[in-house]
């Protein structure tokens, strides 16, 4: 292990156990041990499989529904 390596380890084991977690599953998603890094929660989940059905089904915002968001948001 190199310096660097241990030094992170060494520092990730001060945090609380769910950034542990975190940080754990990120490394082996890198090392391509573990590829799941972020669990959806089943609304997540419910909501990608519908954004998903309207892409398949070529249902995208409009020009003027995305000017519209930018419009609110002050972009």
């Amino acid at each position: 292990m190199t310096d660097l390596l241990d030094k992170a380890f060494s520092t990730a084991r001060t945090l609380p156990a769910h950034a542990q977690d975190e940080i754990a599953r990120m490394v082996l998603a890198l090392v391509g041990s573990d590829p799941a890094v972020y669990q959806f929660t089943p609304e997540e989940e419910a909501e990608l499989t519908e954004s998903e059905a309207a892409m398949a089904r070529g249902d995208f915002a409009s020009d003027e529904e995305v000017d519209a968001i930018w419009a609110k948001y002050g972009a």
